[in-house]
């Protein structure tokens, strides 16, 4: 059917600020100080046990969760477009707790969660963790696709094996009580927010849920039943001043925040800034942890493309943008070009279209039109589609563009001359990824994620310099070909900002949540996938069986894919491979 996603007229408008009942909230924040006490006294396979009932309990909830996400963002139940909240919200809270509990449940038997699992030597010191696929279910589910975790330079393999587990392996420590300040936008980030605390630092979590979702509140609390039964977890809803209130409470041992740079700030320095933490100090007396977004790259490394090829890469930037409304931490906000490269000008001529023909959708996420309005006037060579709901920006010289996360769909161009080298030889290709990233590196704002976009015969082409460019690239998660997007739905990759970040210079934050294998002294996650799809992944070299994926805004059976995919994650069973692939391969 068609499917309206027209424009609305009017600006989505906060949720009403709910009223502080602080007696209410002092209450739950000591039944978790003694749920905690609890938690600390559970062997290993009673804790397996409690986040395989979780697991179940969500399972019964998915229809539920993702019809109220669904409405949360203005979706038409029949659009393919619910998939992303399939796939986004229970599907990787599924995959979370899953990972969570096997690995607990290997530390149980007197295993490392990472046993079994391939390394190998990066430059730098580094080594490289596999941990996409880890079994055949999973390689024969994202067929070339992988991910590595990387962990942080000297740091060797058996330090990392004897202390995978992190907190699972500190029987008997109670971490305290903390708040989880969840996001607006994507609805597994406050579970498995709470899940890392519980598991990864012994801490028991009230999650207030942000207004926007507030809708799922009832939600929340069925699906993570287990959880606050056994007194490990409260959801609470409410505005500023119960985030304040709660930041501010003296039973509160630790603040993990998902949201912006400007929201941390607040919380840590107060109303004046950042610039305070040079004169009296954070006005924060307690630890705070953060994912706080920021404007991600794309690299297009030259090559010789087919209009296939183009076309699809368009598609992917574009879904690397308009996933979500373009309300996503990690979405593309640059793309980086080579100002030399002979197909520069058709292949965004290709984006240019692919822009314009997507249907339109208006922003959910209170802010997005004004957000649109602000970078229109903040440039001067902008191109509008979609009646004004995406912006193309043509960056010259400094531009607001680069250090501005707009959280809306607005998308930069910045052309890098290469150099003297001739166009179509390493020598210049190697030069454009290397003036790429220190573009990256030094004049984006923020470390979440970085992409690059790379042929196969220029991947061979560059070799050993493709990973030494990966290694400089200052970035919490990078894509080789796929979306960093990827990264956050990989249970067992690491998800946050490039380690480093200060109070006083927090980026996109500081720690990591996800991380299902438990794995200590982690810099980053790498995640790689085919050029091309299938089949024309094959015909051009490269062994993937996979077809253009379901987190694709293009993808015709979206829906499809991530209900299956959903219902996999719930009770995986080879016999609901078919299903998959067949939704899969109709996208």
């Amino acid at each position: 059917m068609t499917v309206d996603t027209s424009p609305s007229p009017t600006e989505p408008t906060q949720p009403p600020a709910y009223p502080l009942d602080s007696d209410r909230l002092d209450t739950a924040i000591a039944s978790l100080d003694s749920g905690i006490q609890q938690w600390a006294n559970l062997s290993l396979s009673q804790r397996a046990q409690l986040l395989e009932r979780t697991h179940e309990s969500i399972a019964r909830n998915v229809a539920r969760w993702t019809r109220t996400a669904t409405n949360i963002k203005g979706l038409h139940p029949d659009s393919q477009l619910t998939g992303e909240e399939w796939i986004s919200g229970p599907y990787a809270a599924l995959a979370g707790f899953s990972t969570v509990a096997a690995s607990v449940r290997a530390l149980a038997r007197g295993r490392s969660p990472v046993d079994g699992i391939g390394t190998r030597e990066i430059a730098g010191g580094r080594l490289g963790w596999k941990v996409l696929p880890t079994h055949l279910r999973e390689a024969i589910l994202f067929h070339g696709f992988s991910a590595e975790v990387w962990t942080l330079p000297g740091v060797t393999a058996e330090t990392v094996r004897s202390e995978a587990g992190l907190g699972a392996k500190r029987l008997g420590t109670a971490g305290g009580v903390s708040l989880v300040l969840g996001a607006g936008n994507i609805t597994s980030i406050g579970p498995l927010d709470v899940l890392t605390e519980l598991v990864a630092h012994n801490r028991a979590s009230i999650l207030k849920i942000n207004p926007t979702l507030a809708p799922l509140l009832s939600v929340y609390r069925e699906a993570l039943g287990p959880l606050i039964e056994a007194n490990l977890l409260r959801v609470v809803q409410g505005g500023a001043a119960v985030g304040e209130y709660l930041c501010e409470h003296p039973d509160i041992a630790h603040i993990h925040i998902t949201g912006s740079a400007i929201t941390h700030d607040r919380i840590v320095w107060g109303s004046e800034g950042a610039h305070t933490a040079q004169d009296s100090g954070p006005k924060l007396t307690k630890p705070i942890t953060s994912e706080l977004g920021g404007v991600s790259p794309v690299i297009v490394v030259p090559g010789r493309w087919t209009q296939a090829d183009m076309t699809y890469q368009a598609e992917h930037i574009a879904t690397m943008r308009l996933h979500n409304a373009g309300h996503n931490c990690i979405a593309a906000q640059i793309v980086v070009v080579d100002a030399d490269w002979p197909q520069r000008e058709e292949f965004l001529h290709t984006l240019a279209n692919v822009l314009d023909r997507i249907e339109n959708r208006a922003p959910w996420y209170p802010g997005g039109q004004s957000r649109l309005r602000q970078a229109m006037s903040d440039h001067d060579q902008v191109d509008s589609f979609s009646n004004g709901q995406r912006l193309l920006v043509t960056i010259s010289d400094d531009a607001e563009v680069e250090t501005t996360e707009y959280f809306a769909n607005v998308l930069g161009i910045k052309p890098i001359h290469a150099g003297s080298a001739a166009p179509d030889t390493g020598a210049h290709t190697a030069e454009f990824l290397r003036k790429a990233v220190d573009y990256a590196n030094d004049r984006l704002a923020g470390t979440l994620g970085a992409n690059i976009i790379i042929a196969p015969s220029e991947r061979q082409l560059l070799g050993s310099n493709l990973d030494t460019e990966i290694e400089r690239l200052r970035y919490g998660s990078i894509g080789i070909n796929a979306w960093t997007g990827l990264a956050f739905l990989t249970s067992t990759a690491t998800w946050g900002a490039f380690p480093g970040h200060t109070l006083d210079d927090v980026q996109s934050g500081i720690g990591v949540v996800h991380n299902g294998l438990l794995i200590p002294h982690t810099e980053r996650t790498v995640v790689s996938g085919p050029f091309r799809p299938f089949p024309r992944s094959v015909i051009g070299g490269e062994f993937s069986l996979f077809p253009k994926p379901p987190w694709f805004v293009t993808s015709r059976s979206a829906a499809r894919t991530g209900r299956a995919l959903t219902e996999f994650a719930a009770a995986p069973s080879w016999a609901k491979l078919p299903g998959i692939f067949l939704a899969a391969f109709q996208a």
